[in-house]
């Protein structure tokens, strides 16, 4: 008996050449929410406070990596690209990470500046979907939070030219070797490659699982300088 994979199940086993019962289709899988609702009434007016409130929740639960959202970006032709990051700061400018800036996605964002972001936590049955512009972080916010980081992890930006194709793990290995005997005994430089973008949002949706798929999903959009609040279809 050996076991195989066709599309749209996670496992089968195969006997003498036949596809036996089906361990589970993909299709099968879900599950019912029903912990909270989301209304109108019981949402801040302001997208960032409320934002604030479900992150508080999200890490006052716990939950492992709280600060992480998935980053979409596209390249000039549109072609996109995705990839979790975390969040470091926010406020009412925007949504900070920060990377190389010669990344596939620190490239992406140089060529066009359209990002979107999105939280999911599944223990509280909520997501939270960002879309805006993109921009690079003030090189001040960048360095007061370079220094903030380990310092493994400052000689880790040196050491990684990230995205870029290595031979081996031992070449990366011996470039933080190297890294690390030349700033022995002083500070770590900020590289000039690698820095804090900032996400000014212009769309903000808080989803909240329901029962029955009938999931409450409240936007907000902003027009002008104001945000403006309305519900959209599960």
């Amino acid at each position: 008996m050996e076991t195989r994979q066709r599309p749209g199940i996670f496992q089968v086993e195969v006997v003498m050449g036949g596809y036996s019962s089906e361990k589970k289709k993909v299709a099968n899988i879900r599950r019912d929410y029903a912990l909270e609702k989301l209304t109108e009434s019981s949402v801040d007016e302001n997208p960032i406070n409320q934002f604030m409130v479900w992150f508080e929740q999200a890490t006052s639960a716990d939950l492992l990596d709280a600060n992480g959202m998935v980053l979409s970006t596209a390249s000039k032709k549109g072609i996109p690209s995705s990839r979790v990051v975390l969040l470091k700061g926010v406020d009412e400018n925007g949504f900070r990470f920060y990377t190389n800036y010669g990344s596939q996605k620190g490239r992406e964002l140089g060529e066009n500046p359209h990002a979107a972001l999105c939280f999911y936590w599944a223990a509280l049955e909520r997501q939270v979907r960002i879309e805006g512009n993109v921009e690079k972080a003030a090189r001040e916010d960048t360095e007061a939070y370079f220094r903030e980081r380990p310092r493994t992890s400052q000689i880790g930006a040196w050491a990684s030219h990230q995205s870029v194709r290595v031979k081996s793990r031992e070449e990366l290995d011996n470039r933080y070797k190297e890294l690390e005997q030349k700033y022995e005994g002083q500070e770590v430089p900020v590289p000039d490659f690698w820095g804090g973008f900032l996400l000014r949002p212009r769309k903000i949706e808080f989803w909240q699982g329901r029962k029955d798929r009938m999931h409450d999903r409240i936007c907000y959009e902003k027009d002008d300088e104001s945000w403006k609040m309305y519900r959209v279809a599960p």
